[in-house]
This record gives structure tokens, C-alpha cells and sequence, in this order.
């Protein structure tokens, strides 16, 4: 691991984020998860597939 990694470990662990911003970082991770599920459940839209170029 790179020096300032342990150095924001650091910084962290003497300053932890506040509660807030805990939940926006777990809400994301959710949505995230969710995502992951539908696309796992139903698959990937053809609509959302964009068209593949063929370069000459």
C-alpha cells in the first residue's frame, strides 16, 4: 500500500466521517446492489445496448 493511504487511514480513524455522510456512502452502495440484482435477475436491456461501430 502507498504511504498516503495509510496516511488518510490516519487522518480517518482521528477524525471519522460524520453520520450523514456514513448514511450517503451506505445509500449508494444500496442502490448500487439493487442495480446489480435487476441486472442479474432480468438482464441487460437490448435499449440500453448501444450500436457497435464497424470501422473501415
Amino acid at each position: 500500500m502507498n504511504m498516503n493511504w495509510f496516511l488518510r487511514m490516519a487522518k480517518w480513524a482521528r477524525h471519522p466521517p460524520s453520520p450523514a455522510r456514513v448514511r450517503l456512502v451506505a445509500a449508494v452502495v444500496a442502490i448500487c446492489l439493487v442495480l446489480w440484482g435487476i441486472e442479474l435477475i432480468w438482464g441487460w436491456p437490448e435499449w440500453l445496448t448501444p450500436n457497435r461501430r464497424i470501422r473501415p
